[in-house]
């Protein structure tokens, strides 16, 4: 069973940058998967925040577009958001995880996921 390791979190200032990883292990297929990040903040349902597909084809949600980038290492089984120019609305806990079969309805993206979740790094943006 493939699991996921996601670091990296914490908190920062408005404007600040961090750069979550997310570490696949257990598995063979990562190279094989569109990987995706998502977030949950408290009160709020959890939401795919970008995703990379096995190539280079990177997709973000409207609130992280031109701040958030998705990258993937396929070598180290790692996927990674670099996030810059950050917002108090970022503060969440990040996921990430394989996906399948992603559709935009009504603006936000679905994108159900392959395997159990992993911990998540927790993101806190001051203001």
């Amino acid at each position: 069973q493939v699991q996921l390791v996601e670091s990296g979190g914490g908190l920062v200032q408005a404007g600040g940058s961090l750069t979550l990883s997310c570490a696949a292990s257990g598995g063979n297929t990562f190279s094989g998967d569109v990987m995706a990040w998502y977030r949950e903040a408290p009160g709020n349902q959890r939401e795919v925040v970008a995703f990379i597909s096995v190539g280079t084809t990177t997709i973000y949600a409207d609130s992280v577009k031109g701040r958030f980038t998705i990258s993937r290492n396929n070598a180290k089984n790692t996927v990674y958001l670099q996030m810059d120019s950050l917002k108090p609305e970022d503060t969440a806990v990040y996921y990430c995880n394989a996906i399948k079969d992603p559709r935009k309805v009504g603006g936000v993206w679905n994108a159900p996921p392959l395997y159990n979740w992993g911990k998540g790094t927790l993101v806190t943006v001051s203001s």
